[in-house]
C-alpha cells in the first residue's frame, strides 16, 4: 500500500481491539504500514502472536497483549501496558464482534445478551477504558466498526442488527460529548468484505444475493477499508466527528439493479 497518510501518522500509537482476524487484522496491518505503533489485541494468544509478528516484520513497535472486550479488567491491562510502553494511545479501533443467525422466535435471551455484550457493551468498554486517557490528554481518534445492519435489516440476525444500530448511536453520542476534549469518534460501516469468518456466507445463495445487490458487482478489498480508516485518524479529518462512513460499493444507495 502506498503512504496514503503522507507520513502524518508515523510515530502515533494505535490499539485495535479484535485486531487479529478479518477486518480488524487488515486495519491493524494497514496502520502499521503507515509507521503507526500498533497493538492488535484479541482473546487468543496464538492469534495475537501471529499478527504481532507480522507487525514487527513491518518495522514498527508493538506489544503482545491479549484482551476480551467482555472483560473490562483485561482492557485496563492492555491500556496500562500500552501507556507504560508508548506513553499515549492516539488511536482506538473497536473491531471485536460476533453474530449468530437464527429465527427471532428461537433466539434465547442468553444469546441475545451475549451478542449485545460483545458488539455494543464491548465497544462501550473500549471507549470508556481508552477514552479516559484520551480525555486527560485532550486528544484521541476513535473509530468503531458499524455495519450495513446499522441502517437496514438482514434476515434472522435481529440481535446483531440491534447491536450494530446501537453502535451507531453510541458513536454519535460520544462524538458530541467528547468533541470539546479534542477527541473525534467516528465509525466505518463495511459492505461485504470476504474474510475467513464470512466465507460460508459468501459462498452461499445469500452471498450471491449480496453481490447482486451491490452496484459495483464485486465485494470489497481490505485496502479500501484501510484507506477510510487512515482518513478518519489523520489530521485531515480534524473537523469530522460523529459520522458513520459506509464503504459498500453502493449497496445502501441502490434500489433495483436489474
Amino acid at each position: 500500500m502506498q503512504d496514503e497518510a503522507g507520513g502524518e501518522l508515523k510515530g502515533m500509537c494505535a490499539v485495535v481491539l479484535g485486531g487479529t482476524s478479518g477486518i480488524g487484522r487488515s486495519l491493524a496491518l494497514g496502520l502499521a504500514r503507515q509507521g503507526v505503533s500498533v497493538v492488535a489485541s484479541s482473546r487468543t494468544e496464538e492469534s495475537v502472536d501471529e499478527v504481532t509478528s507480522e507487525i514487527e516484520g513491518l518495522g514498527v513497535r508493538t506489544l503482545r497483549v491479549c484482551s476480551d472486550v467482555a472483560d473490562r479488567a483485561s482492557l485496563v491491562k492492555v491500556r496500562d501496558a500500552v501507556l507504560a510502553e508508548f506513553g499515549a494511545v492516539d488511536i482506538l479501533v473497536n473491531c471485536a464482534g460476533m453474530t449468530k443467525r437464527t429465527p427471532t422466535l428461537e433466539l434465547d435471551e442468553e444469546t441475545w445478551l451475549r451478542i449485545m455484550d460483545i458488539n455494543l457493551t464491548g465497544t462501550l468498554r473500549g471507549c470508556q477504558v481508552f477514552g479516559e486517557a484520551m480525555l486527560e490528554r485532550r486528544f484521541g481518534r476513535i473509530v468503531n466498526i458499524a455495519s450495513l445492519s446499522t441502517f437496514v435489516a438482514f434476515h434472522e440476525v435481529a440481535a446483531y442488527g440491534a447491536s450494530k444500530a446501537a453502535v451507531g448511536a453510541l458513536t454519535r453520542s460520544l462524538a458530541v460529548e467528547w468533541a470539546p476534549y479534542g477527541i473525534t469518534v467516528n465509525a466505518i460501516a463495511p459492505g461485504i468484505f470476504p474474510t475467513a469468518l464470512n466465507r460460508k456466507i459468501i459462498d452461499s445463495p445469500r452471498g450471491q444475493e449480496l453481490l447482486q445487490r451491490t452496484p459495483m458487482q464485486r465485494f470489497g478489498e481490505p485496502d479500501e477499508l484501510v484507506s477510510t480508516l487512515l482518513y478518519l485518524v489523520s489530521p485531515r479529518s480534524s473537523f469530522t466527528t460523529g459520522q458513520i462512513v459506509v464503504v459498500d460499493g453502493g449497496m445502501l444507495a441502490s434500489g433495483v439493479n436489474q
